[in-house]
């Protein structure tokens, strides 16, 4: 049952976002947010809140089984296996899992696309990678945003995705104005959108993939918990 008092049901929502509560309590706020939108605005401030307290957190070195997994998806895992023991070396001499969220970004970025740095002729590139919220060790998508402004959202994950719901793209620059969907996207499989599409992208901005019902959210604003977050770094300008 939906609790009346504010603090109790800011609470709750809370718990909702952090992906805590079962069913059917976990319907219930979901529905609750899609229709109310006092709740809908509790349910951003939480996302927005706990965003903040893990860019904040100090970094985690992985675990060998995650680095391994991340190794695996980003392609590395045949090239590692064979390098020797001086590149080895010279690799852990960076600290490299030391790095905050922007930092891995940037490794991710150099990683995929060597050239995306080199090119500033018209504009300035940023990257953002989205996390699953609060940790920040488990990176899923990666954006792009390349000197002409076009967007390429890629994937790190194959997430499976019950049939009744969508996963939708989100952006949001000013509180004020409110999130604005940037569309679905099919799990596992990147995206390209044209600068006409996202508009101006700027340091800072965030990006957010949600579960959704089938076909989108109902009110143009995001309903669902939250899958993967991120904000947009700056990584060339003119």
């Amino acid at each position: 049952m939906i609790p009346q008092a504010p603090e109790q049901r800011r609470a709750l929502i809370g718990e909702y976002v952090l992906g805590l509560l079962e069913e059917p309590e976990a319907t219930e706020v979901r529905e609750l947010i899609e229709q109310d939108r006092d709740a809908a605005s509790m349910a951003l401030e939480w996302e927005r809140h706990l965003l903040d307290l893990a860019d904040a957190l100090p970094a985690q070195a992985p675990s060998p089984a995650l680095w391994q997994r991340l190794q695996q998806s980003l392609g590395w895992q045949s090239s590692v296996d064979q390098a020797d023991s001086s590149l080895a070396r010279w690799w852990n001499s960076l600290s490299l899992w030391r790095l905050t969220s922007a930092g891995l970004a940037l490794l991710v970025l150099l990683s995929w696309l060597p050239g995306v740095l080199r090119d500033s002729a018209s504009g300035p590139s940023y990257t953002a990678v989205l996390q699953v919220p609060g940790e920040s060790a488990r990176p899923g998508w990666v954006i792009t945003v390349d000197a002409s402004g076009t967007l390429h959202l890629e994937s790190l994950v194959a997430d499976q995705i019950p049939p009744d719901n969508s996963v939708q793209f989100w952006t949001l620059i000013d509180p004020k104005d409110g999130p604005r969907s940037l569309g679905l996207i099919e799990p596992g499989k990147g995206v390209t959108l044209s600068a006409e599409q996202i508009g101006a992208v700027q340091a800072g901005q965030l990006f957010e993939l949600t579960l959704e019902p089938k076909g989108g959210a109902p009110l143009n604003r995001p309903t669902g918990p939250v899958l993967y977050i991120g904000r947009a770094v700056l990584t060339a300008s003119n």
